[in-house]
């Protein structure tokens, strides 16, 4: 509006005096390490495992877990590299790049993933074998066995009946995310530690979400204030 004020198209700017509502926290979801250890136990088997597990140690969010791609993955350095997305609006849009720079982050690998990550890499040459030209090419880890890529909404609706299948506390496909980031937290780590491991832009946005969960950190702090001051 003040572009067309200045270009003449409008003789004032009719939201001038907009009050904007007051940016509420945001309150997550997460599960625990118990219950986070009981989801693992209870989906073992599930062609989703791979993907809630992968998701959950890295504190991947959705598109980025579907967007990872055999060039994320380099076993000889034992990294991960976080470089590509796959996200869904109206329809299916598949990105050589991340949200934003700070999305761009690379993590050690686990032997966990490692053999996470071997298994899908077998499993796939097995079934580009048994499908031949019927297998759909294409370079994402996490798939169907005929090569389709798993879609956004496929998981996020399958994830909500892996839980109700097994009692679980509902949570969204998201709070995984959140989960990784309370964990980080509840073993010390710091909300800069957590914005790196989470890809956020800013250390802000980090204490708005996760902010009043690092409780380990309060608690010592508050501490060590009552030890000055105890007479």
């Amino acid at each position: 509006m003040n572009e067309a004020v200045k270009n003449r198209l409008i003789s004032s700017n009719p939201c001038q005096f907009v009050e904007l509502p007051h940016k509420q926290r945001y309150e997550s979801t997460f599960y625990s390490a118990e219950q986070l250890k009981a989801l693992f136990d209870a989906i073992q088997g599930d062609e989703l495992y791979p993907l809630i597990k992968i998701t959950a140690l890295f504190g991947l969010r959705r598109s980025e877990a579907l967007g990872l791609k055999w060039d994320s993955i380099d076993f000889e350095a034992n990294r991960l590299t976080i470089k590509h997305t796959v996200a869904r609006i109206t329809r299916t849009v598949e990105k050589d790049r991340t949200k934003s720079k700070s999305s761009h982050r690379s993590f050690p690998l686990t032997s966990e993933a490692v053999a996470l990550f071997r298994a899908a890499l077998a499993a796939e040459r097995e079934n580009r074998r048994l499908f031949g030209k019927e297998y759909h090419e294409n370079s994402y880890v996490f798939k169907w066995s005929d090569g389709r890529p798993f879609s956004p909404d496929y998981v996020s609706s399958h994830f909500a009946l892996l839980l109700k299948k097994n009692g679980l506390p509902h949570i969204r496909f998201h709070e995984l995310r959140h989960s990784c980031a309370s964990l980080l937290l509840n073993n010390g780590c710091t909300l800069k530690d957590v914005q790196e491991y989470m890809g956020h832009s800013d250390i802000q946005m980090t204490a708005n979400i996760y902010g009043h969960l690092d409780t380990a950190r309060k608690q010592a702090l508050t501490e060590s204030i009552a030890a000055s001051l105890s007479v």
